[in-house]
């Protein structure tokens, strides 16, 4: 059942930033209808068509909806995943009844890369969370009190934060997210220029490589069997060999400029300011032309480090705040599982795990737990597989039965 006629009590002060136009949110608002320096309107649609863009945003989001995310219990010796938690489902299974936690994480984590806020619904049966409800933007309207708190306005009823699921791009008011489009509008009108730059360039047949000219006036007839001869000695398999001109005859070939000579570069330093925006690693948007093994491997942790995960923090700070109650915090979190991110190849798993055994950090079934192989009966023991319990070598004591030894 669609929640939205429940009833909230109305704060006694508040602030629409939307229908204040002296507000930044306002100006955001205002800002996406403003062309970039290059003259191209980006919006959404358009920015998603540039390929770096569209390759930055996925990574992230098809990230955070594909890592599993858990509701854990704190123990005496640490955690364990709570499944029997309300919250459970809803964060590792089913959002709702037609779609699963992880595609709802995309769709408000695409909303926040791009817009700078994303939204959704918690409906709550008391105090027990029973649903997670993407919002379009389109729906939510955020409104504040004078302490800052945030109100969200959906339809006529106003909900508390406690309700509605609020992801944020970094901001520098701390109202409205500073969203690829309106941040990045300028790095993403110069890549869509860049891009029908070239698109019209071969369109077009890119250009003649050379211009053949003649002295005084020809005449059509003239011209067209010039350019057929011309074309049927020097085009296609027969091109680079030596022309041979009558009649003065002249020929002149075209060189690019400097500045169409670099636009392959300058499309590559296109691709590095979004990278910059989105702070996905540039190689991992494909432009490798400085990529090498070392440095692409190390640019995949920093992937996860440095851009992925503000982005799941955001998403556990605000799942905490609207799945757990004020009691339960003190017990339970709710964590992302990244080790996929982190695993190595297999050489290196396995020296790691040798060091760990040895240093008796890990038993056999943790090592296998890692890998997701069965525990085995005995494999709970932590000792390093690489001594062996039992008498000393040589313990000193005289040999029984040797009276030469007295």
């Amino acid at each position: 059942m669609w929640p939205f006629n429940r009833k909230t009590s109305e704060p006694t002060e508040t602030k629409a930033d939307l229908t204040d136009p002296t507000s930044e949110s306002w100006e955001a608002l205002t800002g996406m209808f403003v062309p970039s320096s290059t003259g191209i309107s980006v919006n959404a649609e358009i920015a998603m068509r540039v390929p770096a863009v569209n390759a930055a945003v996925t990574l992230i989001t098809t990230a955070a909806g594909t890592l599993p995310c858990k509701v854990y219990k704190s123990t005496d010796d640490g955690k364990e995943a709570a499944s029997d938690h309300a919250a459970y489902v809803l964060v590792h299974d089913e959002a709702n009844d037609w779609q699963s936690a992880g595609k709802v994480r995309e769709l408000v984590t695409i909303d926040a890369l791009l817009h700078g806020d994303g939204f959704a619904f918690v409906n709550k049966a008391g105090n027990k969370p029973v649903e997670i409800l993407y919002l379009p933007r389109s729906n939510v309207s955020v409104e504040y009190l004078d302490s800052g708190e945030a109100r969200y306005r959906v339809g006529k009823t106003l909900y508390k934060p406690d309700a509605i699921i609020h992801v944020q791009a970094p901001s520098i008011d701390g109202k409205t997210g500073l969203g690829l489009i309106r941040a990045g509008r300028e790095a993403i009108g110069l890549a869509v220029l860049l891009e029908r730059t070239s698109a019209r360039l071969f369109r077009n047949n890119s250009r003649p490589g050379g211009i053949l000219s003649f002295k005084g006036q020809l005449q059509k007839k003239t011209v067209e069997r010039i350019g057929e001869s011309w074309r049927a000695a020097h085009g296609g398999d027969k091109a680079g060999g030596v022309a041979v001109l009558d009649q003065a005859g002249e020929y002149k070939p075209i060189a690019f400029t400097s500045v169409e000579s670099q636009h392959q570069e300058q499309r590559n330093f296109s691709i590095g300011e979004i990278s910059r925006f989105t702070r996905v690693p540039v190689t991992m948007l494909q432009e490798l032309s400085k990529g090498t093994f070392a440095n692409t491997e190390q640019q995949a942790l920093q992937f996860l480090q440095l851009c992925l995960l503000p982005w799941l923090k955001a998403w556990t700070d605000a799942y905490r705040r609207t799945l757990l109650t004020k009691e339960d915090r003190a017990g339970y979190s709710i964590e992302f599982v990244v080790d996929d991110l982190l695993r190595a190849d297999t050489q290196a798993r396995a020296a790691a795990y040798a060091q760990f055994r040895s240093a008796g950090v890990m038993t056999a079934n943790d090592v296998r737990r890692k890998e997701s192989l069965p525990a085995l009966p005995d494999g709970n023991t932590l000792a390093s597989p690489y001594t062996t319990a039992g008498k000393p070598a040589n313990d000193n004591r005289k040999p029984e039965g040797n009276a030469d030894a007295a």
